[in-house]
């Protein structure tokens, strides 16, 4: 039963192969591209930088949001917006969305 495992798994590594092979004559790339490659601690620290100087408008807090959401933090989200009185965003006061931006930054 080894010998026999053995051989498919040489099978397999031939047809791999072969596939690489056509992926470079297409002008691919040899990396698997259904794998989504975790952002580097530069590119998260960008997105961060991009997010704080977004201005506390409606539709800034809510790219910073939806960002945060990614994160895992919508326990976090929906408790701040509780706060502010909001079981939606679009329910926040205007006034209050210098406040709300600030503080969903350090969440």
């Amino acid at each position: 039963m080894g010998s026999e495992l053995l051989t498919i798994a040489e099978g397999f590594s031939i047809v791999a192969e072969g596939l690489r092979g056509l992926a470079k004559a297409e002008g691919g790339s040899t990396k698997d591209k259904s794998v989504k490659a975790q952002p580097s601690a530069t590119e998260k620290a960008q997105k961060q930088d991009a997010a704080q100087e977004q201005p506390a408008t409606l539709e800034g807090i809510r790219a910073l949001m939806a960002q945060k959401t990614q994160e895992g933090k919508s326990k976090e989200i929906k408790e701040l917006l509780q706060k502010y009185g909001a079981a939606k965003l679009s329910a926040v006061k205007p006034e209050d969305y210098p406040a709300l931006m600030q503080e969903a930054q350090v969440l």
